[in-house]
């Protein structure tokens, strides 16, 4: 067996080969690209023999790009090791918390070697799957963009012009018209000119009802008597809030664009019918946890390997006298918040979820854990639903919590 250790960058990756004893063979400095994957293929060949592809086995610290999936093509087993693994297993070597890329790639080499049983290795995901992943976090990254760019307008607003969050708040500030109106008239002056025809036309155009009260109330709102700064400070700051404003706009029309495409990639999947019967889930939320779960049909072992992995399940610390149960915090976030979105969307879509959530509260367990609880519950039936290839049926999900019938 031959393992590697490649420590990665954006232009090169700096790697280790090792035989099954921890002696090194040889370390190399590839460039990234086809050139450095040729390489790698002459290094593999010139130290293994006529060892079988399987028997190569690379860390990694991602498993990502095209560089690993060339690595996966090659029939190279490869184990994505989280960085935090691979610092903790370095201490062994020093204490000093000196770092180097040959030393990373070494300690990578050493785990695959040494731990391999306890590492992940990158999960054999269709190519349909990892289309979905793409689309799926693009998608959330806009989401969580455009909310960063909203709060940084909003408490730019606050600093000079706080009725414009009053006068729009009926619209949310994040929609289109509202923001086009503090386009239009960026400063309290300009906004206290806006005519009642001016902001039903705006109203008007993205088809909002009631526009003719909404436009009376946004403009007694702006032509409300506040404080204001000096005419350039003013003018910056307006500046500053045209630039936020047209940012978000642009994010809304990619958000609109790429929920399609997520739309349409998770449709193709075999899977999406399984995902689609969950209760609380829809195309969005079904393409992110599918997107962070994958197909891989032998990733999971079983229903609490799927549950560690979402981060859903608790973690027992034990020591001495000392034995406590807790919420994992180290977990993959988007999959959490997908998960979270689907049980309190379940709450309301299943009776047997908000039977199981009620009798989580009735032990006193507050709003979160009772949520989380029922989340990894849902984790449980969707594995069963994905290994059994059947749909969701809520008599069979929940008969074990079903009510006692009376006598």
């Amino acid at each position: 067996m031959l393992l590697i250790g490649d420590d990665w960058a954006e232009d090169h990756h700096d790697v280790e080969l090792q035989d099954e004893d921890g002696r090194k063979l040889a370390a190399a400095n590839l460039p990234e690209g086809v050139a450095g994957i040729a390489k790698l293929h002459e290094l593999v060949a010139r130290h293994g023999g006529d060892l079988d592809p399987w028997d190569v086995v690379v860390g990694i610290e991602t498993d990502r790009g095209s560089w690993v999936q060339a690595l996966i093509a090659s029939g190279y087993q490869v184990y994505a090791i989280n960085p935090r693994q691979v610092a903790r297993f370095k201490e062994r070597y020093a204490s000093s918390g000196a770092k180097s890329d040959k030393g990373d790639a070494h300690a990578l080499a050493d785990m695959v070697r040494i731990d391999r049983d306890r590492l992940r290795p990158v999960a054999g995901d269709s190519d349909t799957a990892q289309a979905v992943k793409v689309v799926a976090q693009t998608h959330q990254t806009l989401i969580w963009e455009r909310t960063r760019t909203f709060q940084r307008l909003r408490s730019t607003l606050r600093e000079y012009f706080p009725a414009a969050l009053a006068a729009y708040a009926d619209l949310a500030l994040t929609s289109t018209d509202a923001l086009e109106l503090l386009i239009k008239a960026p400063t309290p002056a300009a906004a206290a000119k806006l005519t009642r025809t001016q902001i039903t036309a705006v109203l008007a155009r993205h088809r909002r009802r009631n526009r003719e009260a909404k436009a009376a109330t946004i403009q007694a709102a702006l032509r409300e008597r506040q404080l204001t700064l000096p005419e350039q400070i003013t003018a910056a700051y307006s500046a500053a809030v045209t630039a936020h404003a047209r940012l978000i706009i642009a994010l809304n029309e990619q958000i609109s664009e790429m929920e399609e495409q997520v739309k349409a990639h998770f449709l193709m999947h075999p899977d999406a019918e399984i995902y689609l019967s969950m209760p609380g889930i829809a195309e969005i939320t079904g393409a992110r946890v599918l997107a962070e779960f994958g197909d891989d049909p032998t990733r999971y072992a079983s229903a609490k390997a799927r549950k560690n992995y979402a981060g859903t399940s608790p973690v027992t610390r034990a020591s001495g006298k000392s034995h406590t149960v807790q919420a994992r915090y180290v977990r993959n976030n988007r999959l959490a918040d997908a998960l979270q979105r689907q049980a309190f969307c379940a709450l309301n879509a299943s009776p047997g979820a908000r039977r199981y959530y009620d009798k989580q509260r009735a032990r006193e367990a507050d709003y979160n854990p009772a949520l989380r609880q029922l989340g990894n519950r849902l984790v449980g039936i969707l594995h069963g639903c994905l290994k059994t290839r059947t749909t969701y049926d809520e008599a069979t999900a929940w008969s074990h919590h079903a009510c006692p019938q009376p006598a």
